[in-house]
């Protein structure tokens, strides 16, 4: 069964954080489809995603959460469908806006990768304030105030000096974060943000990303990390096969799962690493 994934309705998510439900979606999917080749990865995905809101897409591997994810800000291309971010089209029937319309659209949509995507050869502080001096015209000295400040507000205000090279995951990963929040984007998309660090080094990780849930920032996030997803999201969706097999409210999804795929990775995943539905 293919859920829609309608956040838009979620009361409690609404009264919580003061979100009004008359406002614009921050995401608007529709009817997305996306193939390679013969293979279909996306099979008629619908959702909205409402300001202030934080919705996980758990899933097996290979069911489509990443590309889905990539989707949002144009790294992949559906043929099918249509895809608005803060209003404005990025995606009618596989036609992505123009390159310049696109790239003004991008810098209100942060993205954090697995693989942190740090340029090796600049400082953190110089990683931090590049996008906002290159693409936004930012003058260095409010650049630079700004880096410190996010760079503070990540737990590294005492690496703005460090090179790439002699960080830890979890730190690189915070610096990302950092980078993409300089750009003061209005979504956040995290794209398995954990999955390439040492068990460690995920807490710290988790930790900011909470905190920019409690401060209203509007995020996606693709993980495995049941705990964030049970304890930090308003909504969480279950895909497989490409589809949103359901979506609904970490209680509900954890605890009274409607479709029996979701029974079966849940257990799977919870019995492996928390022991079990609760």
């Amino acid at each position: 069964m293919n859920a829609s994934l309608n956040v838009a309705t979620n009361a409690a998510t609404s009264a919580a954080k003061g979100a009004v439900s008359t406002q614009q979606e921050m995401i608007r999917i529709r009817n997305l489809h996306k193939s390679y080749g013969d293979h279909a990865v996306l099979r008629g995905i619908d959702f909205d995603v409402q300001p202030s809101q934080v919705v996980v897409v758990i899933g097996p591997s290979g069911s489509g959460k990443s590309t889905l994810l990539r989707c949002c800000n144009g790294l992949e291309v559906a043929q099918g469908g249509t895809i608005e971010i803060c209003g404005q089209t990025l995606l009618d029937e596989g036609k992505l806006l123009p390159d310049a319309a696109l790239n003004h659209l991008r810098m209100q949509v942060g993205m954090v990768f697995q693989g942190f995507n740090l340029f090796p050869h600049l400082s953190v502080l110089d990683n931090v304030t590049i996008g906002p001096r290159k693409l936004r015209g930012m003058k260095r000295e409010q650049a630079n105030a700004l880096a410190e400040d996010l760079l503070k507000k990540v737990g590294l205000g005492q690496k703005m000096a460090a090179m790439p090279a002699s960080l830890s995951g979890g730190q690189k990963q915070r610096v990302a974060i950092a980078r993409a929040l300089a750009m003061q984007p209005k979504v956040m998309l995290f794209d398995e943000p954990t999955s390439a660090l040492d068990p460690e080094l995920v807490g710290e990780v988790l930790q900011v990303m909470k905190l920019l849930a409690r401060e209203g920032m509007t995020m996606m996030v693709v993980t495995h990390e049941m705990g964030f997803a049970r304890d930090v999201a308003d909504v969480v969706a279950v895909m497989d096969g490409g589809v949103i097999l359901e979506s609904g409210a970490p209680e509900v999804i954890f605890s009274q799962p409607r479709e029996a795929r979701t029974r079966e990775f849940l257990q799977a995943v919870l019995t492996a690493g928390q022991g079990g539905l609760a």
